[in-house]
């Protein structure tokens, strides 16, 4: 393989080192991966998963056994009392939109503690954007709590905590921020801190990016509700579209609600022939979430060596995909999200440039050359143009593909001479 690079002996140096250091992180890696299939099968075998449980519906989509025992193995395999799991939930920003506007009302608050959200909710919450029909629209009041040195700022959330106060929102993953993401360790304190608080407020947490990389999920610790989409971790590649959301079972209605008609709720949604990909999908995530994190901690370590800030570093914690790389510079930030399309199986021939993104404040790099448009297990690098140019590495269905990609990219920045490697 090195010899098809430009700086071979340099980039085979570089990545011997870097597997020599992370192999027995790759090890740990695995053992995860063996308890979370343990636990996805067990919930298959508990719900008695079958072959009819793929035929699609149509229509209304009235008695779909495969969908709603679908949403009965979410709940076992998430530690929740129920789910919905549809491709009628188009983003993991829509799955998060609908547990929102399916339990709030107007006079009530969402608090989120973890900082501001990513840039996607701002104009669900009402930060950004009018009349669009935002929590602010509703008068549901909204405020997130700033970290202190990238941790919770509990004085601070204690104050906050009102009678208005009806929900918590938890980002799990850093998004675009450049903070640690949160453990389930960590998550499972705040969530203890803010019932003690307030012992009815319902806590809500985004988990995309996360599902699979620890052997316990939010709702594991605590969380009343939680969601995440279908094209990231829990569909393994393979799922075409669909979001999720899980928690108890009154919150879920609630939520159903929301997602179709009031009166309706989750008695409708046909499931077409989206089914078994997401049930295999499902099956395959352990596994697949593995080889995405394994190459985030190569790709950490390599670029580590090749003088680059990366968080997490390789030897940290991971709760999630996401793997930063900060460069301080436009042209070298944009260089390596360009050599990372240029290695995608999928149109590996296309330019991506920064460009406006709906949702977004700053214009947008993002390199995701993917087999499904977003998918974010998919191999791909992205991120706002604003300083300090961080790019966020996320995905990849296999290692190898990820350690290519990366060493790709290396090799693109000596060429071209924005980075050097004694």
């Amino acid at each position: 393989m090195f010899n098809h690079f430009t700086h071979q002996e340099k980039l085979k140096q570089l990545s011997t080192e870097a597997e020599e250091r992370i192999y027995p992180i790759l090890k740990e890696i695995d053992q995860r991966v063996e308890s979370n299939q343990y636990r996805v099968l067990e919930a298959f075998h508990n719900n008695k998963i079958s072959d009819y449980h793929f035929t699609p519906s149509t229509g209304y989509g009235y008695d779909d056994d495969g969908r709603d025992t679908l949403e009965k193995l979410y709940g076992d395999v998430f530690g929740a009392e129920a789910g919905l799991v549809r491709p009628q939930i188009v983003s993991g920003t829509h799955a998060i939109s609908t547990a929102l506007f399916g339990i709030l009302r107007p006079q009530d608050e969402l608090l989120y503690i973890t900082g501001a959200p990513y840039d996607t909710l701002e104009e669900i919450v009402g930060t950004r954007g009018e009349g669009h029909g935002s929590l602010k629209d509703f008068h549901i009041g909204y405020q997130a709590i700033p970290l202190k040195n990238d941790a919770i700022d509990y004085e601070a959330v204690k104050a906050a905590i009102t009678e208005q106060t009806k929900m918590i929102g938890i980002q799990r993953s850093k998004g675009y921020a450049n903070r640690p993401s949160f453990t389930i360790d960590e998550i499972s304190e705040m969530i203890s801190f803010v019932k003690s608080i307030k012992e009815d407020v319902i806590v809500f947490v985004d988990n995309c990016y996360g599902e699979f990389v620890e052997e316990r999920e939010p709702c594991h610790v605590g969380a009343d509700l939680m969601a995440g989409s279908l094209i990231k971790n829990p569909g393994a590649g393979i799922v075409k579209t669909g979001g999720y959301i899980v928690g108890r079972e009154d919150l879920i209605e609630l939520c159903g609600y929301r997602l179709t008609s009031p009166g309706i709720g989750r008695e409708v949604g046909a499931s077409l022939y989206s089914l078994q990909e997401m049930y295999q999908g499902l099956f395959l995530a352990p596994h697949t979430v593995g080889q995405a994190v394994k190459g985030a901690v190569y790709s950490s370590a390599l670029l580590e060596s090749a003088g680059f800030n990366t968080s997490p570093s390789w030897d940290s914690k991971r709760t999630d995909l996401i793997q930063s790389v900060q460069f301080n510079d436009r042209e070298r930030m944009v260089s390596f999200c360009q050599a990372i399309q240029a290695a995608s199986p999928v149109n590996a021939h296309v330019r991506p440039e920064p460009a406006y993104m709906p949702g977004y404040e700053d214009d947008v790099i993002m390199a995701a050359g993917t087999f499904i448009q977003g998918a974010s297990l998919e191999l791909s690098a992205d991120g706002p143009l604003r300083a300090p140019y961080v790019a966020y590495v996320q995905g990849g269905l296999t290692y190898e593909h990820v350690k290519i990609s990366v060493l790709r990219a290396v090799d693109d920045l000596l060429t071209k001479g924005l980075v050097s490697i004694s």
